[in-house]
């Protein structure tokens, strides 16, 4: 993606491999967006399973590029001993397996990584020779299974933008939660690119202000036109002829078509069910749980109070602080994703297509 740093345009990724022999991970420190540019190196598995935990990289996708090259440093920590390493290598991933709970692509990338590796190692493959194959099948992995297929979803979703339409969606689904193009904004940007006259509306996304501080910068960024709106305003914008088509993303899609997504996508869809509006979900067939029937069968994540109590941001004096809005005395809950129910979605933007939702499940056995 491009940014632009004290006047000059930079190409970036969200996340990338910095040091490929070492393994150390570059990764945009998301929590200081938009205030800020800032990148977190990471040289450990200890030290990326961090990151993840702490939403220095957030995103379902982000997270998945974490997890495979959290993987390789696993590799790389792992003895040398032929013995243990298969051992030591699994307890590495652990780690990261224990992260975040919720978004699928943690665990397919993990689970990729480990299978490839596990295989070599027991068809007799020298150490020497499965370190230097693990950091190619995780290139590989972030370059084909996330990039390359967000691009195919932005040639194929764009179909349902059409000119001087607006779009509204929820959360970051962009480049910083998908690598580089993003999912949700893919077909955004495609239609952008092709001459298409868009405006999208972001909802802000509390707790953590995704839309209104990533979302908003990516495509600001890119020069398109973007509205941040309250949570609470996009009933009231559907009602009054504002929005044309939503398209959001996804941390889990199970079986069925139910879609985890982040907290308020499920009253995203029924206000535009109620409001006769296309809902669509952008997401590759790795967002696909071929485990999970439905959405009640998926662990949701709940995060710390606090992350209600509190909100941060820049202050007039250009300092960043956290501030308090809420009463000393009063609890908060804290859910981070809910659960949209397959009959709200008009379809899922996938690299195979726009598919229905009760032919979703199929996919995860093509990816």
């Amino acid at each position: 993606m491009k940014v632009r740093v004290d006047d000059k345009e930079i190409e970036t990724r969200a996340i990338f491999l910095e040091d490929p022999i070492n393994g150390i991970v570059r990764m945009i420190d998301q929590r200081f967006l938009p205030w800020r540019l800032v990148f977190y190196d990471s040289a450990s598995v200890e030290e990326t399973s961090y990151a993840i935990r702490n939403f220095i990289v957030r995103g379902a996708l982000t997270i998945g590029a974490a997890a495979a090259f959290g993987a390789y440093q696993a590799v790389l920590e792992a003895s040398r001993n032929s013995t243990q390493f298969l051992s030591e290598f699994i307890n590495r991933l652990e780690l990261l397996k224990n992260t975040r709970p919720t978004a699928y692509n943690l665990f397919h990338a993990l689970n990729s990584v480990c299978s490839y590796v596990s295989g070599l190692v027991e068809a007799g493959v020298s150490i020497r020779d499965v370190v230097k194959s693990a950091r190619e099948f995780a290139i590989n992995y972030v370059e084909n299974e996330i990039i390359e297929k967000n691009k195919k979803i932005g040639e194929i979703g764009e179909k349902v933008i059409e000119n001087e339409f607006k779009v509204l969606t929820h959360c970051n689904a962009g480049a910083l939660a998908a690598v580089d193009i993003g999912t949700a904004t893919a077909p955004i940007y495609y239609a952008h690119r092709r001459g298409k006259k868009i405006t999208v509306y972001v909802s802000e996304t509390r707790p953590w202000l995704q839309g209104a501080r990533l979302t908003a910068w990516e495509l600001s960024q890119a020069g398109i036109e973007v509205y941040v709106i309250s949570d609470n305003a996009v009933g009231y914008l559907m009602q009054t002829g504002e929005i044309d088509v939503v398209i959001v993303g996804a941390d889990r899609i199970c079986k069925n078509g139910d879609t985890i997504n982040k907290i308020g996508t499920y009253k995203i869809a029924l206000a535009a069910h109620d409001n006769g509006i296309p809902f669509y979900v952008a997401a590759p067939s790795s967002t696909i749980d071929p485990t999970a029937s439905s959405g009640r069968e998926v662990v949701v994540e709940e995060r710390s109070e606090d992350e209600i109590h509190f909100v941060f941001g820049e202050l007039e004096n250009g300092m960043l602080a956290r501030v308090r809005i809420t009463p000393m005395d009063v609890r908060a809950k804290n859910p981070i994703f809910d659960i949209t129910p397959a009959r709200l979605i008009t379809g899922f933007i996938t690299e195979f297509g726009i598919i229905e939702p009760d032919s979703i499940g199929a996919i995860a056995r093509q990816s």
